[in-house]
């Protein structure tokens, strides 16, 4: 990584300056977002922006890129990115301040990296996290730095010889994988968690359902327990860096590369 965006002003990464009370750093109040690129050009930006700046109205913060697209290609530039696969963070920390009180600080920090993005896997395979969600978090919806329960599961899964991890909530029912959305199919018609069930409002995700109902997949958003699950004839994980990506392996169950997400994958993502 040669350089980064950070309020404005290009830096080399060394000189990446936080106050040691900004509240992104010390307590993880902060939201992120990851963008593809791909040849220097990002792919669904503006709804990874409006999802930020929608995440930073609830915090009650403001958030302005008017030339998103400006740094971004420049950003690329610079860590001569511009050519396959790569991966832009943008994120937003709070800023220092006190704890009763969200309001930024003067010194929050909005910053852009780009780093190298892998070339998706074919296939994942993926264990149950041991640990659910809580729907009721006042956090659901919101892409917020405070990641670490994300890191566990998957440092657990990874420990266990899997992929994933795939999050049901306090009530039983399917949330979400660690690092992305989860579809299932059976007898063709493809379903995914309802956002009731406290999981993230994914990209990926929208994109997936967009193009499902353009293609005249049956679908649904609702709930669906650990039975649906395991009933499933197809079952695969989405995110917006890698696209539809089919599950092979859940647990001890193994499964097969349908034909629903053999359609969904002929789009170019």
């Amino acid at each position: 990584m040669k350089r980064i965006w950070c309020n404005g002003d290009w830096i080399h990464p060394k000189d990446f300056l936080q106050s040691p009370l900004d509240r992104g750093a010390m307590l993880g109040l902060g939201l992120f977002e990851t963008i593809l690129a791909v040849d220097g050009v990002t792919k669904f930006a503006d709804r990874h922006l409006e999802r930020l700046r929608q995440g930073c109205e609830r915090l009650g913060w403001k958030f302005e890129m008017t030339d998103f697209d400006g740094i971004a290609t420049e950003l690329l530039e610079k860590n001569q990115l511009g050519h396959g696969r790569a991966r832009i963070r943008l994120a937003v920390t709070g800023g220092s301040g006190p704890l009763r009180d969200l309001t930024a600080g003067i010194d929050r920090v909005v910053w852009m990296a780009a780093l190298v993005g892998l070339v998706p896997p074919e296939t994942l395979s993926a264990c149950i996290s041991p640990w659910p969600r809580n729907e009721h978090s006042p956090l659901v919806g919101l892409k917020c730095a405070s990641y670490a329960e994300n890191c566990i599961a998957l440092d657990h899964s990874r420990r266990l010889g899997f992929d994933e991890a795939i999050f049901f909530n306090t009530a039983g029912h399917l949330c979400e994988a660690a690092t992305a959305n989860i579809f299932i199919v059976k007898n063709g018609r493809l379903s995914t968690p309802s956002l009731e069930s406290g999981c993230l409002p994914g990209i990926g995700r929208e994109v997936v359902i967009e193009r499902a109902h353009e293609m005249g997949i049956s679908f649904e958003a609702v709930v669906l327990t650990h039975e649906d699950l395991i009933a499933a004839d197809e079952i695969f994980l989405t995110s917006s860096t890698r696209g539809p990506v089919p599950l092979v392996l859940l647990e001890d169950k193994k499964l097969s590369v349908g034909s629903v997400v053999r359609r969904l994958l002929e789009f170019a993502w």
